[in-house]
């Protein structure tokens, strides 16, 4: 078991970043590189500078959704954002303190540096009633639930429980959270994963993973990295979007929609998965910044 997953810590910043039809990288130099959908104006990040971490709103497949935002966290602790703001899912700028962000379909998540969590966006199944938590190291966001891991290794949750996605209250020595559409994970401090919600395609199916260090969450596949640099996928694979086997030297993931990426140790990017959008011509891609664990 590797040394960082043994102790409780606030949430790794993200440095790729996949929504349904596009994705993202933070490079060494504090821009943004984004390939994919742009018709919400998701990709026009290249102007940003000095940005930590990425987060990028995802959404379930159907023929009436697609449309994203992207958020960028500062350095200095405030936000930016930018694509599809129908439901104010992109008004963070009032935003001050903090230190990771996370974008579901139609909100937007932040961890602020005193363990609460601020959000903005749709609420209508109560996915962004979060003002009362608190001693919160991280958070995820699936389609209409919000997941937020405490310190202590808890987890608690809020939104739409129609397929148990949030029946997480048992849940401990979490080390950290992903949600997918009806979907949530969550890596314990053991490299094991556990999994709750709906499981039609066996994204759930994670019961025998092992030596696991970080996890994501698609709308309907689940994506662990190996403490080994490999990978490891379960679920809907319509896409070849779990067509991971063959990756080596991995050090972070992301999971869209329909399409999985993984940066590699040497700073560049592999994909798999729908291209439909160009959302995996990432190969060009190099110097993208490595996780901070």
């Amino acid at each position: 078991m590797d040394d960082w997953i043994k102790r409780p810590r606030r949430q790794t910043n993200n440095t790729i970043a996949a929504g349904p039809r596009h994705t993202v990288a933070l490079q060494s130099d504090g821009t943004l590189a984004a390939v994919g959908d742009n018709k919400s104006g998701q990709c026009d990040v290249l102007g940003w500078r000095n940005i930590a971490a990425i987060a990028a709103g995802n959404v379930h497949r159907a023929t009436n959704t697609g449309n994203a935002h992207t958020i960028g966290l500062m350095s200095h602790g405030k936000a930016v954002a930018v694509g599809w703001n129908k439901h104010d899912q992109c008004n963070v700028n009032g935003w001050r303190d903090i230190v990771a962000v996370a974008a579901g379909w139609r909100r937007t998540l932040g961890l602020r540096s005193d363990g609460t969590v601020a959000a903005v966006g749709r609420n209508n199944e109560g996915q962004c009633n979060v003002s009362g938590w608190h001693d919160i190291m991280a958070v995820a966001a699936g389609d209409w639930h919000t997941i937020g891991l405490r310190l202590d290794g808890t987890v608690t949750a809020v939104g739409n429980n129609r397929y148990r996605q949030c029946n997480v209250t048992g849940w401990r020595d979490i080390v950290t959270v992903a949600a997918g559409y009806l979907h949530t994970v969550g890596l314990k401090s053991d490299g094991t994963v556990a999994a709750v919600g709906w499981n039609k395609h066996d994204q759930c199916d994670v019961s025998a993973w092992r030596g696991i260090k970080a996890i994501a969450a698609g709308s309907n596949h689940t994506i662990g990295l190996k403490s080994d640099g490999t990978v490891a996928a379960v679920g809907w694979n319509e896409h070849g979007q779990c067509n991971v086997s063959d990756w080596h030297d991995i050090v972070a993931i992301a999971a869209g929609c329909a399409h999985t990426v993984g940066l590699k140790s040497d700073g560049t990017v592999v994909s798999a998965g729908d291209n439909e959008y160009g959302q995996c011509d990432v190969s060009a891609w190099k110097d993208i910044q490595l996780p901070d664990h």
